[in-house]
């Protein structure tokens, strides 16, 4: 395969997207379970808003970025699956 292959450039700059997504997405949710014991220790009137809206960011990016991860290995494997059953089979 080429280096310059669109396919695979697309799928690299998706792997990349997928891959911060996580990240955020996984801050967000690190951000709503700190602002919940804050808030059980102190008051919920601000940090239950936190809560809230950090698990709605957390949900709105770590989904769609866990569904796009999976979806970019899996065209990896089926692709690395396809070239080997090629090359088994031999020249016909």
């Amino acid at each position: 395969m080429s280096g310059d292959d669109p396919v695979l450039r697309r799928r690299a700059q998706l792997g990349k997207l997928a891959e911060t997504g996580q990240r955020v997405g996984y801050l967000f949710l690190l951000v709503g379970v700190v602002a919940f014991f804050v808030g059980l220790f102190t008051d919920y009137g601000v940090w239950g808003r936190v809560v809230v809206g950090a698990l709605v960011l957390c949900t709105l990016t770590l989904a769609p970025a866990i569904v796009l991860g999976y979806a970019v290995k899996a065209a990896a494997r089926e692709e690395a699956r396809d070239r080997s059953s090629v090359e088994r089979s031999g020249p016909h």
